[in-house]
């Protein structure tokens, strides 16, 4: 909304009672701070009645000007027309929100006289004084053009330039010298925003789906409409998006939609500089549910409202997107005007124009309905084609609707769908172009429900649609040759997978039902078989992609979380895999889903631990589940092999210390670790602890303990290792029949990486000196993510006994903070129990570790008031975050 010289708001700002005020005060001052106080107090208030945001931003420009014109004629400036003052940006252009730049530039001739150069600085002053934030410049007109000819910025803020107040002459004199004539002509102006554009994706990693995303300057913000009006300003000197549909740049339902765009986004950021008091463009999480709830998005059972928001944002940051790449297309078409199109038919349906592919005419879609999956065929098909004419994504959106349950079931979209899905180049880019274009959220419209989907957590750091679309990208990866040294094992089973479109089906789906409420993975098995069905695929390949999708957390579940050492995890992980194939697919999917969850949360750690896992079951399926490994039998196996490599000849000795140990000692280790720590604890002197390093790296840093046992060795322990910033993801502690204690640590660096040679060395010092000397049990001082204060977590401590493995289950889930493992050993000791294995992960904020106790004999914890000790004892100190109550509980 612009406003007229004669607008008048006079609760907005009344000018007659300021004037009466200004003559009746001494000092000026408090009145122009009041009236801009007084101004602001009612732009929120109409915000609060839902009064149009486009007035309400148009509105505050009004005010800001009547502030400055006022203040303005607050000096007697020696010559009203050797000067004047701007409106430049955003305030140009009359969009102010309430922390908003106001750019000002004070024009001047020739020289400056000293006067009128004492009353610009008693001016900014004065506007500091009021409280009024600005950015200014004083310059001359040719001082100005000679900036702006060097620097796209300056040239672009001063596109939008208005007269406040002062010399007509002047700013007529600007506009001429900085016009297209002269200086940044159309077609180097748009080759320059292009340019900028593009580098201002790659700050945000060229995706609107962040998870704090900029509501200004991130892709899909408020920087991608500002960039088509200021091409359009700078070519045809039309700086309103109404006036583009009359040039055939925009249709009527696309300007409307980019008005609701751009209101939805101007709400969001109204509320965000009110709630921050600054000009602070990115979405916090700690401002997301407040501007959830004022914009009236609320809690359902299915979905948070702060989720509804993002949702909200994403997809409208997704059509803007979309709308400013084809405007900008257009515009590159009108603007720069190739010499001669190259044509080149490719079917009657279909050609290419200057490398885009468009349609042979514009009745392609009303007449062939499949042609809207046909189109994706073509371009997996030639890959020389860069993308789709601006013309024909016009078309593509419009048709789209057309997509109905009818054109599902037409066997030739059936069939061109399945066939996308089956080229062996350009699957993932042919559907991100669906995706982006609406056509496969059209024909699955279950996956349209999970566009823009986000979950309000640390470790979904992306929506479930973009998510989705990452797996099936590291799958397609699998199958290509540069990337087979990244995966070995993923690129090997890829290249003899039967039916690699079945992975990619089930990758497609996996997710699709998420934030409907209920078990994901079981709702969408059903609609992944009905998809199989329809598409008229075989009962095998159809069973194998819904089971897929019901089971694709099965194994990440089995190897984060159980005890991958037992021979019956492995037979019952086996039993429910039943055949190579399916262990196959399942792998595949698993890496993929895990490297798409979170760039932090795939590591080599978890590679090697999912590979011991499909090696371990690979061997079981191969020798038969009707025939599942003796345990003895396997024990008496790797002692044979173990003894073989020792180095140690006292038999004796070596029988007498395996005779103190457990049988779970022997299915843990390989025998190379059992022949290595053997020998090294043979030879050490009595009464010292001994520390070792295993040789063998799997992406994670081990350390072995072998010392006197003592209650408090895990805890302390622990406690050290934490204190050197290492993250401990597995544990486990074996008391030998002599009173001994083997205590294994696997740990990372906190950036997920093992421990390299020198710092190995330390901390093996280090745990041999926590061995020998109590603790200091304070508080561990450690840096963690500012986000986590937003996601907490109630502790939750839940307990299983299990007789037949002989050890009470405790699952626990918190929120991740600095010495969790250190508190649960404390506590663990001082409610009698004793740590036999620990599954350690953390999913963003989120803790979910499970712990294997044991009481003191050796047997399932299981007393009701040692239960009861441990879930109220790890509560209170978990949740405790005050030093002073924690140092009370310190053993």
């Amino acid at each position: 909304m612009r406003y007229a010289d004669d607008y008048i708001d006079t609760r907005l700002f009344d000018a007659a009672e300021f004037q009466q005020r200004l003559q009746t005060t001494k000092s000026a001052i408090p009145v122009f701070r009041d009236a801009l106080k007084t101004g602001d107090k009612e732009l929120n208030l109409r915000f609060q009645d839902n009064a149009s945001i486009t007035e309400i931003v148009g509105q505050r420009g009004w005010l800001i000007d009547q502030i400055l014109i006022h203040m303005w004629q607050q000096y007697d400036w020696p010559d009203q027309n050797a000067v004047a003052l701007l409106a430049v940006g955003g305030y140009g252009r009359q969009e102010l929100h309430p922390a908003s730049d106001v750019d000002l530039l004070f024009l001047y001739h020739d020289v400056l006289d000293d006067v009128t150069q004492e009353y610009i600085e008693q001016f900014l002053t004065f506007l500091w004084d009021i409280k009024l934030e600005v950015g200014h410049s004083v310059r001359t007109p040719i001082d100005t053009q000679a900036m702006a000819a060097d620097d796209i910025t300056v040239m672009t803020n001063l596109l939008e330039a208005r007269l406040l107040i002062g010399s007509q002459a002047l700013f007529e004199q600007l506009q001429a010298l900085i016009g297209p004539e002269h200086m940044w002509p159309a077609k180097t102006f748009f080759e320059a925003k292009v340019a900028e554009q593009a580098s201002r994706y790659s700050r945000y990693h060229d995706t609107a789906y962040n998870l704090e995303p900029n509501i200004k300057d991130g892709p899909g913000g408020l920087r991608d409409i500002q960039t088509v009006l200021w091409v359009a300003k700078r070519h045809f000197g039309s700086p309103q998006l109404q006036n583009l549909f009359g040039r055939g740049f925009l249709t009527n339902e696309e300007y409307q939609l980019l008005n609701e765009c751009q209101n939805f986004l101007w709400k969001v950021r109204y509320l965000l500089h009110q709630l921050t008091g600054r000009h602070d463009d990115r979405l916090g999480f700690e401002y997301q549910r407040t501007i959830a709830e004022k914009l009236g998005y609320q809690d359902t059972e299915q979905h948070l409202g702060v989720e509804t928001l993002m949702k909200q944002y994403y997809r409208t940051a997704e059509e803007v997107r979309q709308l400013n790449e084809m405007l900008l297309q257009l515009f590159q078409e009108a603007i720069l005007r190739p010499e001669k199109n190259q044509v080149k038919p490719l079917n009657k349906r279909f050609r290419v124009c200057n490398d885009l592919i468009e349609v042979a005419h514009d009745r392609v879609f009303a007449d062939r309905p499949f042609a809207l999956l046909e189109i994706f065929l073509l371009l997996e098909n030639h890959p020389e084609i860069k993308g789709i004419r601006a013309s024909t994504v016009r078309l593509l959106r419009y048709y789209k609707s057309s997509i109905d349950d009818a054109f599902r079931s037409d066997l030739r979209a059936t069939s061109l769908f399945y066939e996308i899905l089956c080229q062996p180049q350009g699957v993932t880019r042919v559907l991100r172009m669906m995706r982006r274009y609406g056509i496969l959220d059209a024909y699955i419209p279950a996956f349209g429900n999970i566009v823009g989907q986000m979950q309000y957590d640390l470790f979904h750091v992306y929506t479930v649609d973009q998510h989705t679309l990452s797996v099936l990208h590291n799958l397609r990866c699998f199958s290509i040759d540069k990337h087979q040294h990244e995966f070995p094992l993923c690129s090997k089973i890829m290249a003899h997978l039967p039916k690699p479109e079945l992975l990619y089906l089930a990758g497609l789906f996996h997710d699709i039902a998420k934030g409907r409420g209920g078990d994901h993975s079981e709702l969408g098995q059903h609609d992944a078989m009905a998809f199989c069905q329809l598409h008229s695929m075989s009962p095998h390949g159809s069973r194998l992609v819904a089971w897929l999708v019901k089971n694709h957390l099965l194994m990440s579940v089995t190897a984060q979380r159980q005890d991958i050492s037992d021979p019956d995890v492995i037979h019952r992980f086996a039993l429910q895999v039943m055949d190579l194939a399916h262990l196959d697919y399942l792998y595949l999917l698993t890496v993929a889903d895990i490297r798409a969850t979170s760039p932090k949360l795939w590591n080599s750690w978890k590679a090697s631990l999912l590979e011991d896992l499909y090696n371990r079951t690979r061997h079981a399926l191969r020798d038969g589940l009707s025939n599942p490994i003796d345990r003895q039998v396997r024990i008496e196996s790797i002692k044979r092999q173990a003894n073989s490599l020792l180095d140690s000849t006292d038999q004796v000795g070596v029988d007498m210390l395996w005779d103190t140990l457990d049988d779970e000692y022997f299915l843990r280790c390989s025998p190379g670790d059992i022949a290595r720590e053997t020998d090294a604890i043979l030879l050490k002197a009595p009464n010292e602890p001994l520390v070792l390093i295993p040789d063998a790296l799997k992406g994670s840093t081990d350390f072995t303990i072998y010392t006197e046992d003592r209650d408090d060795l895990f805890a302390t322990t622990a406690l050290y290792l934490e204190k050197q910033r290492l993250n401990v993801v597995a544990a486990y502690i074996i008391t030998t029949k002599k009173h001994c204690t083997l205590l294994h640590y696997t740990v990372l660096e906190d950036d997920s990486t093992h421990l390299d040679e020198k710092r190995a060395e330390v901390i093996r010092q280090g745990l041999i000196a926590a061995c020998q000397q109590p603790q200091d049990f304070s508080a561990i001082k450690r840096h963690q993510p500012s986000q986590i204060k937003y996601f907490t977590i109630p502790t939750q401590v839940e307990f299983t006994i299990d007789h037949s493995s002989h050890h009470t289950v405790m699952e626990l889930v918190t929120t991740d903070r600095p010495g969790v493992l250190s508190r649960v050993a404390q506590v663990l000791q001082k409610c009698g129990g004793r740590l036999k294995n620990a599954k350690i992960a953390t999913f963003g904020s989120k803790v979910e570790d499970v712990f294997y106790i044991i009481d003191k004999e050796g047997k399932p914890l299981q007393l009701p008031e040692q239960l009861d000790c441990l879930r109220t004892q790890i509560k209170e100190w978990l949740d405790d975050t005050e030093q002073q109550k924690l140092q009370k509980h310190v053993i």
